[in-house]
């Protein structure tokens, strides 16, 4: 018997094959029509139905490529479930390369919206009617703010165990235990019943390739160990990731030029020097130090700070013990 057709806006699609779907928005004043763009991948054969989402901040633009290089390989002929992908959620910031929509408002802080609400409040509604309210789990994809980058990371619910088989499978360099924010999607889906992975990488305004292969194979990982696809030959069910309960960022103390000597990824101690502070002239003002033991998930970018302002981000967690050198050399 065949699988039911998927409904979505006023469109059916037909089980085995794939359909963009425009959500209808709001009207430009010059008369034109803004949609919320979604590609449906209807499996022929049953499954879950996943969302994955991207550019709910305009300016946050390295999970668009993430979703087209996921989808590109994927044919619903052989596909488990359904998939519905939004690239972009804020279409309007999208287009002006900015992070929140035209009235100022964050749309990661309307969920879970109203259908009379202001623009962000509606498109939030939209999409929590028409995508996540038919889906069991959401793949949110972003970057770090403005003058910033961060290190490819999960943020999840870490204490669901189904959340965290998932979470470890993306495989991401490290997957965080985040507390949630009111107002952001990952609440919102979470009390509609939907457990949603939070892929941090990269910085805004910059397809980054290395965050984007990790999104890529990770979404990949999450719909495999989800039974929705099969893995190409020698691409790697799992990847090493670090846990982490808490997080925390190291903030100027003062006010100068910065100079950072610690990388993403590296690993630090308390009491670490991270780099340090100068005045126009070169002259040190103050040091910057490690203020817990653990890795570098995130780095601001701007050279001019003032007292007060976040430079380093860092995970708590343990490091993984060194590989023995001698084993398995015969010895």
């Amino acid at each position: 018997m065949a699988r039911e057709s998927f409904a979505i806006g006023n469109v059916r699609v037909r089980a085995g094959s794939t359909q963009e779907v425009e959500l209808p928005i709001t009207r430009l004043v010059t008369g034109g029509d803004v949609s919320l763009p979604v590609r449906v991948v209807h499996g022929r054969e049953p499954g879950p139905v996943v969302w994955i989402t991207a550019a709910i901040h305009g300016d946050e633009v390295l999970g668009v490529e993430v979703i087209r290089q996921a989808l590109a390989g994927l044919s619903a002929k052989s596909f488990r479930g359904t998939l519905l992908a939004v690239p972009v959620v804020n279409v309007l910031g999208f287009m002006t390369g900015d992070r929140y929509l035209p009235d100022r408002r964050d749309l990661n802080r309307s969920f879970p919206g109203s259908s009379r609400g202001s623009l962000a409040s509606r498109i939030a509604h939209l999409l929590m009617t028409e995508v996540v309210s038919k889906c069991e789990l959401g793949i949110d994809l972003h970057t770090a703010a403005d003058r910033r980058t961060n290190l490819p990371q999960i943020r999840a619910d870490l204490d669901d165990p189904r959340t965290r088989e998932l979470a470890e499978a993306f495989g991401a360099p490290v997957m965080l235990h985040a507390r949630l924010r009111d107002g952001s999607l990952r609440q919102a889906a979470l009390d509609a019943g939907a457990r949603v992975l939070l892929f941090e990488a990269g910085e805004a305004l910059r397809f980054d390739e290395e965050p984007i292969a990790v999104g890529v194979a990770g979404v990949r990982r999450v719909l495999a160990t989800m039974s929705m696809i099969d893995l190409a030959d020698g691409e790697p069910a799992t990847a090493p990731t670090v846990e982490s309960r808490e997080s925390g960022w190291v903030r100027a103390r003062g006010t100068g030029i910065l100079h950072l000597d610690v990388h993403l990824g590296e690993w630090v101690e308390t009491g670490r020097r991270l780099g340090g502070l100068s005045d126009t002239f070169g002259r040190r003002v103050r040091l910057v130090h490690a203020d817990r033991p653990g890795i570098v998930i995130g780095l601001t970018r701007a050279p001019i700070v003032n007292a007060g302002d976040a430079l380093v981000h860092i995970a708590a967690a343990e490091r993984p013990a060194e590989p023995d050198a001698t084993e398995g050399d015969g010895s």
